[in-house]
């Protein structure tokens, strides 16, 4: 991804650091106005505890009245028939998804088929952690920063309990 930032701006345009988003530091931490995470990206933290560590981290990384943004989808538990543990995410353009839950320890593993035209389909899993927008809110509290908005979407549709994502931002007290 740094490399493919660098071909289209040069690396002193935008500093970049290569780390683990729940630790690493970023040259003049406590100085920026904005930190993102987007397209899910704090999902991938597997456990509570490092998404924790991820709201502490932005939250050193601001300046007071600094926000952190961050993108996400919302669990489709809903969609799981009774009993079951799997839900439909995406069927359609060649590619199907179906997600897998564990209730227990908030654990969804997204299964992607896609076929190959000839009866043979390709098979890749991804491994996640899903949390739901009020334990996100808990997390920023935990790192002393508060809730400012919520959108359904970038465009800054409402948020509501049928969201499928959200775009969450909390700011930095001054």
């Amino acid at each position: 991804m740094t490399a493919k930032l660098h071909e289209k701006l040069p690396p002193t345009t935008i500093p970049v650091v290569e780390g683990d988003m729940a630790t690493a530091t970023a040259a003049g931490a406590g100085s920026y106005a904005l930190v993102v995470l987007v397209y899910n990206t704090i999902s991938n933290l597997l456990t509570q505890g490092e998404q924790v560590e991820c709201f502490r981290n932005a939250a050193r990384h601001l300046r007071p009245g600094g926000l952190f943004v961050v993108e996400l989808w919302v669990p489709q538990v809903a969609r799981m028939a009774p009993g079951m543990n799997v839900a439909p995410m995406t069927f359609g353009d060649g590619h199907l998804v179906l997600d897998s839950y564990d209730l227990a320890t908030q654990r969804c593993v997204s299964h992607h088929y896609r076929p190959l035209g000839d009866g043979r389909a390709t098979y890749g899993t991804g491994t996640f952690r899903y949390v739901w927008p009020s334990e996100l809110d808990l997390m920023a509290e935990l790192a002393g920063l508060g809730l400012q908005s919520r959108w359904a979407d970038w465009d800054g549709s409402p948020f509501t309990s049928a969201s499928p994502s959200h775009v969450s931002v909390w700011c930095k007290p001054a």
